[in-house]
């Protein structure tokens, strides 16, 4: 069975990489609110395998995962805890927002905050 526009928008939004990107548009635009925006597959593929790798050492625990599915589009508003290699604790407050054309994700609109744990 394939996986629905949730299902891809959450595995996106909880670092499950290897799912989300075989449904992303070849033109997939991500932008990073204050921060950057990435396009192209291409892009946004070498940005999640980055962050793959960096989160490698990193223990992640989703303290809140909230989907919300609309028209065309999946938004998932999600707490993490993330604790790395040396004990160092930050906690994340992330809304992401997926857009979808024919089951394939055109484009990501993230909100990260770092909170004070």
């Amino acid at each position: 069975m394939d996986p629905t526009i949730a299902d891809i928008a959450s595995a996106f939004a909880g670092h499950d990489f290897d799912t989300a990107i075989p449904h992303m548009a070849d033109e997939v635009t991500w932008i990073l609110v204050g921060e950057t925006q990435i396009t192209g597959k291409d892009a946004v593929t070498a940005v999640c395998e980055a962050t793959t790798a960096e989160l490698r050492s990193t223990t992640t625990e989703f303290t809140h995962f909230r989907t919300v599915l609309g028209d065309g589009c999946v938004v998932v508003d999600s707490t993490a805890e993330y604790i790395d290699h040396d004990g160092q604790r930050s906690l994340v407050s992330s809304c992401d927002l997926l857009d979808f054309r024919d089951g394939m994700i055109t484009r990501i609109r993230s909100y990260n905050i770092e909170l004070t744990p």
